[in-house]
């Protein structure tokens, strides 16, 4: 329950840039041992240790054959869910454009419409041998020129060569299906970026960019079982590093992949994320560290169908979680009555599709799609150049008249979820409304929030003021360091000020309040100020997604998202300041700067203790919807939470403080 229209008030604000003047008040609390900027990538793995805790323990239940299944409806049904479900099927639309005779096998240059206008480009690898073929689909990894790729090439013609044939694709942000281009028609940025890009605008339609790839590979199956010369119930999947992640998406949600070899890609997420944190966009689903679903719950969704896991010894895909992951799944595969049907081939290499590797995929697709076991050696072929293999006369789909981006098909998304929010308003009760957001958001009640120990770190006079600084200790793992302003006198009201870049940057504004006669109470959300994260990705990450990618990106897998940290820890210092002898138990006004505004807004929608009196929101963002449809925004990666705008945008809870 909100507070009175006259208790509560808010006030969207568009100042400049705020900085920091000498001769203000010193607003570092913590001291460099404590290691305040690695202390959101140490909580938060902390957070992953005990998130693998809880999944061995479930993993360790599942005894039966009908437990095993159980256990895969319940991954492929998260996973699904998660991805936000699937279009509908739709014309694909195919062309062969082009043939190139290669000598032992045909290449055919073929397009085709995963959705209505977005294309997708492939080479389709045909053996000289009568068909019809058993047939592999080949997602790429994040090589920029996609199906160009040296070793894929090499791959597929190995495949071909042994009579199977292989569709090998491109996937978005790479090659000829670049999403976003620059001024001369080129792809603009590296396919990670681009991936996380799309993934951010994503989030809040509560979808992912993986979505988008695993649907162009099972539209991709689609089109092999459409081709007369492929045989419908003989399809394999293998690709490398991304592949081989599409790999291993493609092949548990879509029950037609019989066998599938990803390769450079299987680990355990508990080393990967210990080692190096989270990866690119597609590479994270929303909760799933929460929920329990680590690399091995996708090839046990689904077993016991042929599975070969290839990895390398000296790859960042940490070695060890490979055969960590390896075992579990094969006393999964066991449990089943399948053993042989899971099987492991480690080439001592760094990260690639080398030799060896597709030399152990191509054996064991021959096993299971040919039903012949012999040894392989793989052929000496020429490789096409990347213009060569291109399939669009324009060198980019998105060149095509009337083809649609993902920014495209995103925003149809949006529009429909905002006519049906305008819906949902005209009957929903408020109380309804702000039960979802809890809901959606996971932000506790304040009344089962424990209130934050605090330690008194030093104190200052000022003229006019007095300054305390304080640890505030929300739960074990975070420290909140804050700054209270204390004026001469009685105060005339209480103060909470978060701030993105924090407390120190908006040091000046808190002192001319405590002249005025306001006790301020500034603190650094996790995160900011002087627990900014230094868990980098690298300079050019930083300009689309902030310093702190990984946490972000950790906290969103851990079903946590920094929001909902934020909007909690910003009702448990109002509480805390609220709380003080000086503040004569004062209702407080909360100013929040940047991104830290969408939490507070939340903070107040959800203060049933009616603690918070006003808001003040300062260069804040207005809208996720507007940041679904900016494929560039900046900043807005920290804000998101996944699925929101099924329900709810930022502007609903600010008509709801207005109308109150």
């Amino acid at each position: 329950m909100l507070v009175s229209p006259q208790t509560r008030a808010i006030c969207l604000c568009c100042f400049g840039a705020i900085v920091v003047m000498p001769g203000y008040a010193q607003t570092n609390v913590l001291s460099e041992p404590d290691k305040p900027a690695q202390m959101m990538e140490t909580y938060l793995r902390a957070k992953t240790v005990e998130a693998f805790d809880r999944r061995a323990e479930a993993y360790e239940k599942i005894k039966t054959p009908e437990d095993c299944a159980a256990h895969q409806q319940r991954i492929r049904d998260f996973f699904v869910q998660q991805l936000g479900g699937w279009p509908e099927k739709t014309p694909l639309n195919p062309r062969i454009v082009d043939t190139l005779d290669r000598g032992a096998y045909t290449i055919e240059k073929v397009i085709y419409e995963s959705r209505p206008q977005f294309y997708v480009t492939a080479l389709m690898y045909l053996p000289k041998s009568k068909p019809p073929y058993p047939a592999v689909l080949f997602p790429c990894g994040h090589d920029p020129n996609g199906k160009a790729g040296e070793a894929y090439q090499r791959a597929c013609a190995f495949l071909a060569a042994n009579g199977i044939a292989v569709l090998c694709y491109d996937p978005i942000g790479q090659a000829e299906r670049s999403q976003l281009l620059d001024e001369n028609g080129k792809q603009k940025y590296n396919s990670t970026i681009e991936h996380t890009l799309v993934t951010v605008s994503c989030i809040p339609l509560g979808t992912n960019v993986a979505a988008f790839r695993i649907w162009d590979g099972i539209r991709g199956i689609d089109y092999l079982q459409s081709r007369d010369d492929i045989i419908k119930d003989k399809i394999g999947c293998t690709g490398n590093s991304g592949g081989g992640t599409l790999t291993t998406y493609i092949s548990a949600l879509d029950d037609r992949v019989y066998c599938a070899a990803p390769s450079c890609y299987i680990t355990s997420l508990k080393d990967l994320i210990l080692k190096d944190g989270p990866h690119d966009g597609e590479q994270c689903i929303a909760g799933q560290l929460a929920f329990g679903m680590d690399h091995g719950d996708y090839l046990m969704a689904r077993a016991p169908k042929p599975t070969m896991v290839l990895c390398a010894t000296r790859d960042f895909f940490p070695i060890n979680g490979v055969w960590d992951t390896y075992r579990v799944t094969k006393r999964f595969y066991t449990r089943l009555g399948y053993p042989e049907r899971l099987e492991i081939a480690e080439a001592d290499e760094e990260h690639g599709y080398t030799p060896l590797l597709r030399q152990a995929m191509v054996r064991w697709m021959k096993r299971w799609l040919l039903s012949v076991d012999d040894t392989v050696t793989e052929p000496d072929v020429t490789i096409l150049a990347d213009d060569e293999a291109q399939v669009t006369t324009e060198g980019q789909v998105l060149k095509i008249a009337g083809a649609r981006s993902v920014w495209d098909i995103n925003s149809d998304l949006a529009d429909q979820l905002a006519e049906q929010r305008i819906a949902a308003r005209a009957t929903e009760s408020e109380e309804s409304l702000l039960a979802k957001v809890r809901e959606i958001t996971g932000i506790r009640p304040l009344s089962v929030l424990a209130a934050p120990q605090s330690k008194t770190v030093a104190t200052a006079r000022q003229q006019g003021y007095a300054v305390e600084s304080y640890e505030l200790i929300p739960e074990p793992g975070l420290v909140i360091p804050a700054i209270l302003y204390v004026p001469d006198g009685a105060p005339v009201k209480a103060v909470l000020y978060v701030a993105q870049e924090g407390k120190a940057s908006v040091a000046p504004q808190c002192e001319a309040l405590a002249r005025q006669g306001a006790l301020v109470l500034a603190i650094d959300l996790p995160d900011t100020g002087e627990t900014k994260s230094s868990w980098s990705h690298g300079d050019e990450w930083e300009k689309f997604f902030g310093p702190s990618y990984k946490a972000v990106m950790l906290a969103y897998q851990l079903d946590r998202p920094i929001l909902t940290m934020w909007a909690e820890n910003i009702q448990t210092c109002a509480r805390f300041l609220r709380g003080l002898p000086e503040s004569d138990d004062s209702l407080v006004d909360l100013i929040a700067v940047g991104t830290t505004g969408p939490a507070a807004l939340h903070a107040v929608a959800l203060d049933s203790d009616k603690t918070i009196r006003s808001l003040e929101l300062v260069n804040a963002p207005e809208s996720w919807d507007t940041a679904v449809r900016t494929p560039e925004g900046q900043g807005q990666f920290i804000t998101s939470v996944h699925g929101a705008l099924r329900t709810y945008d930022l502007s609903d809870l600010k008509s709801f403080a207005k109308s109150e």
